[in-house]
């Protein structure tokens, strides 16, 4: 399952434009948004001490891919409005950012696979129309009730031949190298930190295995891949594995990485989504 480079558009490129962009929309709003405190930002991570910041993003050059680049964000844009506006969620965020990045016939892995719902819409990026995909979804989790909540969510959700493209695996997500095959690149590696919704909140990811998982997914990571976190800082060590997070993302090399979080800074409570694409 290789990964063509030319086939694909820089997801650093979609986020630099769409940072560009944001606040800078052709309506009445435009003016608006000069005068007023921001309750949303999008940061780019602190970079390693010994890396040089570029003075502008450098973005290679063809005419395909200046072409792609007119079109929208397929829905990026709207969602992160609606996020700013208090009207969509972090994970609506990230599901729309994955559209931008998954394609069909991808491999991708849901390291924290919960209850199932980052996996379902996995399935729907990877899965062909005619049911002939080779992608595949690749689930884990630690917990049982997990992987039985997550199994009877795709029975009832997919088709049978959709169902089969998804692989749920009751193991530590610091183990997801055993799951790929050699020669074989992953799109898309995604965690949701914290408990399982509705279960036991004394089971939680704990930041020593999530930075060994997510060195891991750097490893298996294909070129404009994605590696997207979601994290719950609200948690007895939920603060903690952020900041752990934080200081992986902020060490990773800006020549190969853009590293962004998106963050509620008057809601200090609230979800962080941090973003990690490989150029």
């Amino acid at each position: 399952m290789a990964v063509n480079p030319s086939s694909y558009i820089s997801l650093t490129h979609k986020i630099t434009t769409l940072q560009n962009n944001l606040f800078s929309f052709p309506s009445p709003f435009s003016s608006k948004f000069r005068s007023i405190t921001r309750k949303a930002s999008i940061s780019s991570l602190p970079v390693a001490q010994n890396d040089a910041v570029p003075s502008q993003v450098e973005v290679p050059s063809s005419n395909s891919f200046t072409k792609h680049h007119e079109s929208t964000f397929s829905g990026l844009e709207e969602v992160m409005t609606g996020y700013m506006f208090g009207k969509k969620k972090a994970t609506e965020v990230a599901h729309a950012v994955w559209k931008n990045v998954v394609r069909k016939g991808d491999l991708v892995i849901d390291a924290t696979c919960g209850n199932g719902y980052d996996t379902l819409a996995m399935l729907r990026l990877i899965a062909d129309d005619d049911n002939k995909s080779r992608g595949r979804v690749l689930s884990m989790d630690l917990q049982k009730d997990a992987l039985d909540r997550a199994s009877s969510l795709l029975d009832r959700s997919v088709s049978a031949d959709e169902r089969k493209l998804v692989e749920l695996y009751a193991m530590c997500h610091s183990k997801m190298e055993e799951l790929v095959p050699n020669g074989n690149a992953v799109r898309l590696v995604a965690f949701n930190l914290g408990y399982l919704p509705g279960g036991d909140k004394k089971i939680k990811t704990k930041s020593e295995t999530t930075i060994l998982a997510l060195e891991a997914a750097k490893k298996i990571l294909s070129r404009g891949g994605l590696i997207s976190i979601l994290s719950y800082v609200g948690h007895a060590g939920g603060r903690e594995e952020f900041e752990k997070v934080e200081s992986f993302a902020a060490g990773l090399p800006i020549d190969n990485w853009l590293c962004c979080k998106l963050q509620t800074v008057n809601r200090p409570l609230a979800p962080i989504l941090v973003l990690l694409s490989r150029k």
